[in-house]
């Protein structure tokens, strides 16, 4: 990659829009699933992945989605959305295991419980 000793911005201007084009091409070219998760994480700071509901599988364990968009919502309002490639996401749920827990409609479901600032800072 070649570098510039001045202001211009056309090298890091190439390079985001390779990244532009990957996200207009999730919107117009993939599957997405998208999930909401209410208030709970900001004071948690951790998400729950659903993989198990009633006994059968479902969420992130049969999802056909190329994409899972993770909404972060706090009072009503959309505060941040997470994007994770599916396979990514399983890729780290397999490699690092975390912690399962019950919620839901009557706690009938298994997640994964998955601590953000883990999630962002050792994601491989």
């Amino acid at each position: 990659m070649k570098l510039n000793n001045d202001n211009r911005f056309d090298i890091d201007l190439e390079y985001g829009q390779i990244f532009e084009q990957k996200i207009a091409d999730i919107f117009q070219n993939s599957k997405i699933e998208v999930k909401t998760e209410r208030d709970k994480w900001n004071s948690t700071g951790n998400i729950v992945i659903e993989f198990e509901s009633r006994g059968h599988p479902s969420g992130i364990a049969v999802t056909q989605s190329d994409f899972w968009f993770h909404n972060l919502a706090l009072k009503g309002e959309l505060i941040m959305t997470l994007v994770f490639p599916v396979a990514v996401l399983k890729r780290y749920i397999k490699k690092h295991k975390p912690r399962v827990v019950r919620g839901g409609d009557d706690n009938t479901s298994k997640l994964y419980l998955i601590n953000l600032a883990d999630l962002v800072t050792i994601i491989e």
